[in-house]
């Protein structure tokens, strides 16, 4: 990003070029790939001719200046369609931003368009969209991943430099790792939740997607912060890029947690992520082997507070307060008809979870307990880093599956068997190309850090791309 940011501020190329090519490269692919639910080129080459003339004025709003962006479509843009890939919202144009949105429009990047994903976020494969799968450009018989599927694929396909996500249980790491870019889940309550259409609002967070992990980093700092308007946001904190030096690698203790490397990890999946290690040990990181067993528990845990939130989110969609209304004689009928119309079976099915969950027979059983068990991963979590500065592991048991591979709910649901711990415990998680397999398909290695770590994560990520040799890149053209 920094070459386009040179470019900019020396003249050498305007915005306004810079969007054309990228909407050039959204029309060729598009077809195919699947990555935009929506592209309003218009007003971003609007927004690019307005960032042309600040930079001819001396007056920037930012180094990022002109530098295009898409949005994953669950994050409300004033004006332009959120539809979170369900028929229920076909038509929902937001009357503000989301803050990451204004924060974003602050820095001067032009929004290029909405990317797809899982039906209001979902699933693990973009395949529970209402318009359509997204495709992987490694190989576009695979899925891209999910919920963010679309914001990846097209980071990874050069039709977008970088984009944001949403992460509630691996949907920006998993899509990353899927895809061969760079993703990070942040701590939770650094970036704003404000505007963001609520899966699971105790989890949900947006992170950036990028190429290398320095771009990533560039886009985070525009995102974090505090915000008077999400009562989950932390204190105030500030975060800067980080300087790339090495030496921080000597003595670094990183955890590695057996339970990662066990049962349903694909052999050359672990293979990629033990040579990063090794790598990272030869430079002189301190490998030590640490237990994470509560992770067996995260799931299963994951699952019943994620259909719970889901089911308590989702409820104002009735057709009068949100959403398409379906005709009918009497008002039940009318709730009932928008929401079997305007939902997609997999939404459904976890509505339908979390109402049982939440019952009143059922929500000792179900829901306190599960709040029970996520204490105590946290407390694992917490515990691990008494003894280790980073934990580091697979992101994904696999590299990217076939499309309608996995007919099962719960096969589906174990996409996130190594990223769910990071939610219910809070803290961040970097994922970061490692190797490809014997299929060329990428390979991504989970860095997770302490609370508000970010900036260390970032420092090993940029280190793993320069050391194992596996940088993250655009499939696409390059600009």
């Amino acid at each position: 990003m920094k070459k386009l940011a040179h470019l900019l501020e020396t003249r050498q190329v305007s915005s306004k070029e810079i969007v054309e090519h990228y909407l050039g490269e959204i029309t060729r692919q598009e077809p195919t790939l699947n990555a935009f639910i929506t592209v309003d080129g218009d007003e971003a080459l609007r927004q690019a001719e307005a960032s042309d003339k600040r930079r001819a004025e001396h007056r920037p709003l930012s180094l990022w200046d002109g530098i295009p962006i898409a949005i994953k479509d669950n994050i409300s843009t004033q004006g332009l369609k959120t539809t979170c890939a369900s028929r229920f919202l076909a038509n929902y144009r937001p009357l503000f931003d989301a803050t990451v949105v204004s924060s974003l429009k602050n820095a001067g990047l032009p929004i290029i368009g909405k990317t797809n994903l899982d039906e209001f976020a979902m699933g693990s494969s973009t395949e529970y969209s209402a318009y359509g799968v997204t495709r992987n450009p490694h190989d576009q018989a695979r899925v891209s991943g999910g919920s963010s599927g679309g914001s990846a694929a097209a980071v990874a396909a050069g039709e977008i430099p970088w984009s944001l996500g949403t992460d509630t249980g691996g949907s920006i790491r998993q899509p990353a790792s899927f895809c061969g870019v760079v993703g990070l889940k942040p701590t939770y309550g650094w970036v704003s939740r404000y505007g963001v259409v609520a899966l699971a609002p105790s989890l949900d967070q947006v992170g950036p997607l990028a190429t290398t992990v320095e771009d990533a980093a560039t886009l985070f700092s525009l995102l974090a912060g505090p915000d008077p308007k999400d009562a989950t946001s932390a204190a105030a904190r500030v975060f800067e890029v980080p300087t790339w030096d090495g030496e921080f690698i000597k003595g670094l203790k990183i955890g590695v947690p057996e339970e990662f490397f066990s049962k349903g990890l694909h052999p050359e999946v672990e293979q990629a992520v033990r040579k990063g290690l090794g790598a990272l040990e030869e430079q002189g990181a301190i490998l030590i082997p640490i237990s994470l067993s509560t992770n067996d528990y995260a799931i299963d845990t994951y699952l019943t507070l994620v259909t719970a939130e889901a089911s308590s989110s989702l409820a104002r969609y009735d057709g009068v307060r949100y959403g398409e209304r379906a005709l009918a004689l009497d008002s039940n009928t009318m709730f009932a008809k928008s929401r079997a119309e305007g939902f997609g079976p997999e939404v459904k099915r976890r509505i339908m979870l979390g109402t049982y969950v939440l019952s009143a027979s059922h929500y000792e059983a179900y829901y306190e307990q599960a709040q029970r068990v996520r204490t105590l991963i946290k407390q694992d979590v917490l515990e691990a880093f008494k003894q280790v500065d980073v934990i580091i592991t697979p992101t994904t048991p696999t590299a990217a599956f076939r499309i309608g591979a996995k007919q099962s709910p719960l096969e589906m649901y174990l996409s996130d068997l190594f990223t769910a711990m990071a939610n219910l415990s809070g803290i961040p998680a970097l994922s970061v190309p490692c190797g490809k397999d014997s299929r060329g398909l990428p390979l991504g290695m989970q860095v997770m850090g302490n609370h508000f770590s970010e900036s260390l994560l970032f420092r090993l990520g940029h280190f793993v791309e320069k050391t194992v040799g596996i940088e993250g890149g655009a499939v696409g053209d390059k600009l």
